[in-house]
């Protein structure tokens, strides 16, 4: 099954829900009024993409509309596919990883949205690409958390650093690093907790590994993902703030995207926080994590077919 495939499989309930009412509304009117327009806005809403950017979306789409002189509302559709590349910036973004020597991403979120097996699923991806891995057990605060990890090296065929529950995530990354150093590695991926007692401390030892990993490795960390449980719809988007704030997230792994109609919060968190979205999660294998495309994640949301989508996957 083709990138495609797998998106526009994933996206169907999104699809399904409303952005399939939405190629309806613009196919199946005649004249192109603003009822349309009012109609639009509020299934965007309905998709999660959030109040203001809905609002903010659909004046743009209006703007350019009667720029160009459409005056049917069949004419919108690939205004509106254009419209939707645009919120999404374009170009497919990369795993930003160091040139030469040791790479280091963190990897953080709210517990519960899949970051343990993004990771397991993110270093099966580097290794099959031909780069070395290590996991740092940096979630020494949930019950079970270092397991999980481990059973999600050993999926992956990589080694995991660990200290007991409880240890200082910080040194637990640390003693990654000096591994990954010792062994000539390429990419230390680290897991971090996604809950302390409240949100001041959590973010505290966030900032205490960034501080670690800089100390440790220049021009880390290279990247920063943060894992989001797409079917939280606008909780995603708060989440994303609030760890783009303390530790300066550099883009977002989409996870459960195949099980929600709320898949607009890509909109959402991309106008209004302008972090890309790197990496979608369509399942529990293995393999089941893509590198993202925008021109293929609007084609499959909006019912697109595979020959007039252009767009091609790109690696990590």
């Amino acid at each position: 099954m083709g990138l495609l495939d797998s998106l526009r499989q994933g996206l169907q309930k999104t699809r399904e829900a409303v952005f399939g009412r939405v190629a309806a509304l613009v196919t199946g009117r005649g004249r192109l009024d603003e009822s349309l327009f009012e109609e639009l806005e509020e299934l965007l809403i309905l998709a999660d993409v959030g109040v203001d950017q809905a609002v903010g979306w659909v004046e743009d789409l209006r703007r350019a509309a009667k720029e160009r002189g459409i005056r049917e509302a069949g004419e919108l559709r690939p205004l509106l596919r254009e419209q939707l590349l645009d919120a999404m910036g374009g170009e497919s973004p990369t795993l930003q990883l160091a040139p030469q020597g040791l790479s280091v991403v963190l990897m953080v979120g709210v517990n519960g949205a899949g970051k343990t097996t993004t990771i397991g699923k993110l270093a099966h991806r580097l290794k099959r690409d031909g780069r070395s891995v290590i996991l740092a057990a940096g979630d020494t605060f949930r019950a079970g958390a270092i397991e999980q990890l481990e059973v999600w090296g050993k999926r992956a065929g990589v080694d995991v650093v660990r200290q007991e529950e409880g240890s200082d995530p910080a040194a637990v990354v640390f003693d990654a690093i000096r591994a990954a150093r010792s062994r000539e590695v390429d990419v230390v991926l680290c897991d971090t907790a996604g809950r302390l007692q409240n949100k001041s401390n959590l973010m505290a030892e966030l900032e205490k590994i960034r501080r670690v990993v800089a100390r440790e490795v220049e021009g880390a960390p290279h990247e920063v993902l943060l894992v989001i449980d797409a079917s939280t719809g606008q909780n995603a988007l708060s989440q994303a703030e609030l760890f783009s704030r303390a530790a300066g997230v550099t883009g977002v792994v989409l996870t459960k995207l195949d099980g929600t109609a709320k898949g607009g919060v890509v909109l959402a968190i991309r106008r209004r926080l302008g972090i890309p979205v790197k990496f979608v999660g369509l399942g529990e294998g293995v393999d089941d994590l893509e590198p993202f495309n925008p021109e293929v994640f609007v084609d499959a949301l909006i019912g697109v077919s595979g020959e007039q989508g252009s767009a091609r996957p790109n690696g990590a």
